[in-house]
């Protein structure tokens, strides 16, 4: 419980939403802070940052998540985007620098540039019985959960 308390208070995410550190809100809601990246990929880079501090999104109560969507598609459509990433880390090793759940919502200008979020997709092909395998698997811990 204290190291709870401790990330909470030292959380970088929490003290913008309490105010403590100055942002350029775009949203806020009941459950939603939203404000502009201050370190962008491209020009209207914002982020969403639900309000109850949980470092991933698995943690995260539903409601939360019903919240987030919406803010997202409302900044996507304000900055009249035709194509952009909405992007959302769980842990250090996929990239999450800090740990309080949010997202992106990351404009991508022009396929000519690098602006925005560049990325690689080292897609496999896994055989077809390694996939049957994994989804009875997935879908047997799914029937599992509450």
């Amino acid at each position: 419980m204290a190291s709870a308390a401790r990330s909470l208070a030292s959380c970088i995410f929490c003290k913008i939403i309490k105010g403590d550190i100055p942002s350029f809100k775009l949203i806020e809601t009941e459950l939603s802070y939203s404000f502009l990246d201050i370190g962008p990929l491209s020009k209207g880079h914002a982020l969403i940052i639900p309000k109850d501090h949980t470092e991933k999104m698995h943690e995260l109560s539903d409601e939360y998540l019903a919240d987030a969507m919406p803010i997202a598609k409302r900044i996507a459509a304000a900055q009249g985007l035709e194509n952009y990433n909405i992007l959302q880390n769980n842990g250090r090793i996929a990239h999450q620098e800090v740990l309080h759940v949010h997202f992106h919502v990351i404009p991508k200008p022009s396929a000519s540039d690098d602006a925005g979020l560049v990325i690689g997709w080292p897609a496999s092909t896994p055989a077809k019985d390694d996939l049957k395998a994994l989804q009875e698997e997935i879908l047997g811990k799914l029937s599992k959960l509450v």
